[in-house]
């Protein structure tokens, strides 16, 4: 065997359907690349099961560029695998060593049912995202880039929130299963622009009250979320909602929030 190829176990979560019972099954991976990018090697034991006749490992997969989010899985126990900062399509297998056993589930949440083999419904996110993760803007003609000023170290803020891939790794993280770094990120990169003020107050109830509506746990401050974070979305994200809800709540849905963004 080349020093460059490894010889593996995987352990694999096998569920045929959201209704039926799953478990984990065996497979031996031999002579596996480590150029190999993690999902390159899930392509390879499924040809070789469509070989032998068996169903192969459904797993979510699109952009395989760490942008679209679609590819979480638990590895080892952690979203997306030991690597920092990197999402499942991005770890490569030089990250594992010969002889390794690597343990592969879907992530677990109530809010997130399983629906085949390591294939989860994220479609909370989404509901989350419909309520409220808009604005309202005038039709017609774009407006001149120029004419509403953004200070820099608001627009850096709020470009970090706007990183968030929804792949749902802060709520497989937490010991909770809470989402709220992900309501947080979208709530806050909307809410630090001026383009955003106008539903802020209104913005923060309807994406909270949908998260809760969900089935997502409470935040107790683990931090486990922006720790398994593919994308290093800042934990100040969840103050920033807080805030901007409590508004809401005491002064009602409507209330206006002066100032460009700010805390």
């Amino acid at each position: 065997m080349s020093a460059e190829n490894l010889n593996l176990t995987l352990k694999i979560w096998r569920q045929k359907s959201a209704t039926s019972a799953g478990s984990f099954e065996t497979y031996p991976m031999k002579d596996v690349s480590t150029h190999m990018s993690f999902l390159e090697m899930l392509d390879v034991l499924n040809e070789k099961l469509i070989a032998e006749g068996k169903d192969p490992v459904a797993f979510d997969h699109d952009c395989r560029e760490g942008i679209c989010g679609t590819c979480g899985v638990m590895i080892n126990g952690r979203p997306h695998g030991p690597m920092k900062a990197t999402t499942t399509c991005q770890l490569h297998m030089r990250s594992f060593h010969d002889g390794d056993t690597i343990v592969i589930e879907p992530f677990r949440a109530k809010a997130f049912p399983v629906l085949r083999d390591l294939v989860v419904d994220r479609t909370a996110f989404d509901r989350i995202i419909q309520s409220g993760g808009f604005i309202s803007a005038n039709t017609g003609s774009a407006p001149e880039a120029n004419s509403m000023v953004v200070p820099k170290d608001v627009s850096d803020e709020a470009m970090n929130a706007a990183a968030c891939i929804g792949c749902g790794a802060c709520v497989a993280s937490c010991p909770n299963a809470a989402a709220m770094l992900f309501t947080g990120a979208k709530i806050s990169h909307l809410g630090l622009l001026p383009q955003g003020q106008p539903e802020r107050a209104e913005r923060a109830l309807r994406m909270v009250t949908t998260m809760d509506a969900e089935a997502f746990g409470h935040c107790t401050n683990a931090a486990e979320c922006t720790e398994a974070c593919p994308k290093e979305i800042p934990i100040e994200v969840i103050a920033r909602m807080n805030r901007d809800y409590l508004r809401s709540t005491v002064r009602g849905p409507a209330a206006k929030v002066t100032g460009g963004g700010g805390p």
